[in-house]
């Protein structure tokens, strides 16, 4: 064991000073099975991924049909799979019209550059627009347009003509102008604890980039996939983005990104000029059908209003505990507040000892994050919810 982690410590790249070293053997469901055989309730969905659990027998059987049939043929776009195919055929049906041509690609990060690259392609213009608060992934262009400058200042200089403005205050909106080729906003907010756009700031986002010519993309890759009781968090407020952008969840525990559009806007990345995002291995068949699987799952067993319920059965738990001073939630996407990041670090490691996996937010350190696989049980919840409300009043 030792050995082992000393090899990752040392010889894989780490992410931060303080890895959780779970040493994993198995996962299963909502459980994640250690070396020791030790079980822990995964109350994060591997940070927002396994929505469905883990390896669900329909993602393992999708994933099984195609490796026997193949692995890469082809870099996308050039030959007729089955798996992508079906992927975009079952994901447009929870669609509205408009956004009717899905891409594939290898994460959130990756589609959330693409809806960028969009954006420009489309309008001819410079100007990004994103909103404090923000994160939209790693890479060079995403990172450009996410908010916590702790985490962009050392990779500076980043893209240039990226413009903040504040979520929710209108007046700002002004700032969205003819120069804005697009604006792109998480329609609720993950690394900055949960804040979720308001219908009316979104229906007035929306008019405004309408106006200008300004392209609108949503990134959902955390909260989209049934997170917050709809498919999408942009139907709560009916209104519908020119871009969208997915990850996390919809791979099914495998690496994906998408970004969708309409055939008019998407089409223009194929020429002029021809290759305007390309990738070898976006649309990968393997990937595709776990997505496929997935979302297969979404259409005939994941009841929406059963993740409302089931998100207000664990926020009792929490609204019973005097030192969570504020909790937020959407659906299944959970903040709870603390008095400081020490306080949350020891309920987080308390939990652990427990077999409860939780988390912090990279930009709010004094929250913890819950975000459980939106098919886990009424029961599962009141032994989760005991155990929180145990560890916050044995580390006081």
């Amino acid at each position: 064991m030792e050995n082992r982690k000393e090899d990752f410590l040392n010889h894989l790249g780490q992410t931060n000073p303080f890895p959780y070293l779970i040493d994993v053997e198995s996962a299963e469901g909502i459980f994640i099975y250690d070396k020791s055989g030790k079980r822990y309730t995964d109350m994060i969905s591997g940070v927002g991924v396994t929505n469905i659990g883990n390896r669900h027998p329909q993602v393992i059987k999708r994933i099984k049909e195609q490796l026997n049939k193949y692995l890469h043929v082809m870099v996308y776009g050039e030959f007729i799979q089955d798996s992508s195919l079906e992927m975009a055929r079952l994901l447009r049906k929870f669609l509205p019209s408009e956004l009717n041509c899905v891409y594939p690609v290898n994460s959130g990060t990756e589609a959330n550059e693409a809806a960028l690259k969009l954006a420009k392609r489309v309008t001819g213009r410079t100007q990004l627009i994103a909103f404090k608060g923000s994160y939209h992934g790693n890479t060079h262009g995403s990172l450009s347009v996410s908010a916590n400058e702790v985490k962009k200042n050392p990779f500076r200089p980043l893209l240039p003509d990226v413009d903040f403005i504040q979520l929710n205050v209108l007046e700002d909106l002004e700032r969205i102008t003819t120069r804005t080729a697009g604006v792109i906003l998480e329609t609720v907010q993950g690394d900055a604890g949960v804040r979720k756009a308001s219908d009316q700031f979104l229906k007035a986002l929306r008019k405004r980039c309408s106006e200008v010519g300004a392209i609108l993309i949503f990134d959902e890759i955390q909260c989209g996939m049934g997170r917050t009781g709809k498919m999408f968090a942009f139907e709560h407020s009916g209104v519908i983005p020119d871009v969208l952008t997915l990850g996390k969840a919809l791979g099914g525990g495998l690496p994906i990104g998408a970004f969708i559009s309409k055939y008019e806007y998407m089409n223009q990345l194929s020429h002029s000029p021809m290759l305007g995002h390309i990738t070898t291995f976006g649309g990968n068949p393997v990937i595709n059908a776990a997505a496929w699987g997935t979302l297969e799952v979404f259409e005939s067993e994941i009841n929406f209003a059963e993740v409302e319920k089931l998100g207000y059965l664990l926020e009792s738990y929490l609204q019973k505990i005097d030192e969570i001073f504020e909790i937020r939630r959407v659906g299944m996407m959970f903040a709870c507040d603390m008095a400081s990041d020490e306080r949350v670090a020891k309920v987080v490691d308390k939990l652990l000892e427990y077999g409860v996996i939780s988390f912090w937010f990279l930009s709010h350190p004094y929250s913890f994050r819950l975000s459980p696989p939106l098919n886990i049980t009424e029961e599962q919840i009141h032994e989760v919810g005991k155990l929180i409300q145990q560890a916050v009043a044995e580390t006081r």
